[in-house]
């Protein structure tokens, strides 16, 4: 190689790594976490078990010459993909590959901000249609399905649009046909934040298939005042076939007793479409103390109908105290 290559290479990389430290910057965060939980009651009872976080963000954002704002984020989460097995050597299970949720966003003052999900991607109505509760039906041994929502996937967009009026938030998201002959998802949810204290929400959106298609409504109410917040929602998910229908429930109120301690109570229910079933019921306690990055957890929650049935084994209680610390 001459002289002049020389240069030439030497200076593009320069430009390059210039262009690198300017446009933005690279950050990783994570939990350690360390919980001890134990289920009890029907023939799943598990007694107490031990278990750790292992879930780290890499997450990185930068404004270009132009204006747009650009920030990615990547999750490496052992043990939560499902879908892993293409690019693992892994038991079946493919449970054990690190790789989970990303995304790229872009977004200008004025013209709102444009997702793009490559995967675990979430429908707009499905990104606030959780339960006030927490999600308690998730703690326990159920075999019923998890209440469903607009349809959700990888290699999704989500836009969000920029502010037309103060305090309203404007989502909208568009989920690609993925199932021959079906027709494309859409959704949207608005969220207004006017009045202190009060938060309202609503959204809608599709889940179509091949062969069916559903619609899905979520409604939200959070109301904080002094150290009380009260939390009311509702998810409806209809289904061409009725006994697919998925129904979710729940109410939550906390109280901050100081800037370290908080408790609060949960409940929620959640009927699926069969005429012969029965409502799952989940209830629950829970106390928090946080103190600088580190936090100290406790619950206890009980359980009827677990799967929608009456049987002895659908029934169930639980507790778990956990700490986890931030860095």
């Amino acid at each position: 190689m001459n002289n002049f290559k020389k240069i030439g290479v030497t200076a593009l990389a320069g430009s390059l790594m210039a262009v690198t430290a300017n446009a933005g910057e690279m950050s990783v965060a994570g939990t350690a976490k360390i919980a001890l939980e134990h289920i009890n009651g029907g023939a799943a009872s598990s007694g107490k078990s031990w278990s750790m976080g292992n879930q780290l963000t890499f997450s990185g954002s930068g404004e270009l010459d132009n204006g747009m704002n650009v920030s990615m984020s990547f999750i490496l989460d052992q043990g939560d993909d499902s879908k892993s097995t293409a690019n693992s050597t892994a038991a079946p299970s493919g449970k054990t590959a690190p790789f989970d949720s990303h995304s790229v966003s872009v977004g200008m003052d004025g013209l709102g901000t444009l997702t793009f999900h490559g995967e675990g991607g979430d429908a707009a109505v499905n990104a606030m249609d959780g339960s006030a509760a927490g999600g308690m039906w998730d703690n326990f041994q159920a075999t019923a399905d998890e209440p469903k929502a607009g349809k959700s996937s990888d290699d999704m967009l989500s836009y969000a649009l920029p502010t037309f009026l103060d305090d309203l938030a404007l989502v909208a998201s568009y989920t690609p046909n993925g199932d021959g002959g079906a027709s494309s998802s859409t959704s949207y949810s608005a969220t207004y934040t006017g009045i202190e204290g009060l938060t309202l929400a609503y959204g809608a959106g599709e889940d179509n298939t091949a062969i069916l298609t559903a619609d899905a409504t979520a409604w939200k109410v959070s109301y904080a005042y002094g150290p009380f917040t009260a939390t009311a929602t509702d998810l409806e998910y209809d289904h061409e076939t009725s006994t697919s229908d998925r129904d979710m429930e729940s109410i939550a109120i906390s109280y901050t007793v100081s800037d370290e301690i908080s408790i609060g109570y949960g409940e929620e229910e959640i009927t699926d479409g069969s005429a012969s079933s029965e409502v799952a019921e989940f209830s629950g306690f829970d106390v928090s103390y946080t103190a600088g990055g580190m936090t100290l957890k406790a619950y206890a929650q009980e359980a009827e109908n677990i799967s929608y049935s009456t049987t002895a084994t659908e029934d169930q209680e639980i507790w778990a105290v956990n700490a986890t610390f931030a860095f």
